[in-house]
């Protein structure tokens, strides 16, 4: 399975690591997945999925 937000689609991010001497090496900035269950009005179930802290913060506002 991808780490990758199966709401918003967000995925890892390339960035660099700074050494003290200013030595850049590659890495990825991954994402913060959580594994959480949410209540489906279609299928009137429980769905157990991953996604990101930002999509959990922004429920409220879109009533998922």
């Amino acid at each position: 399975m991808p780490r990758k937000c199966q709401i918003t689609n967000k995925k890892a991010n390339n960035a660099y690591s700074i050494s003290h001497s200013h030595i850049r090496t590659k890495r990825l900035q991954k994402v913060n997945l959580q594994k959480k269950r949410i209540w489906s009005k279609n299928k009137l179930c429980w769905i157990k999925v991953y996604i990101s802290t930002k999509a959990i913060k922004n429920m409220a506002h879109i009533n998922i």
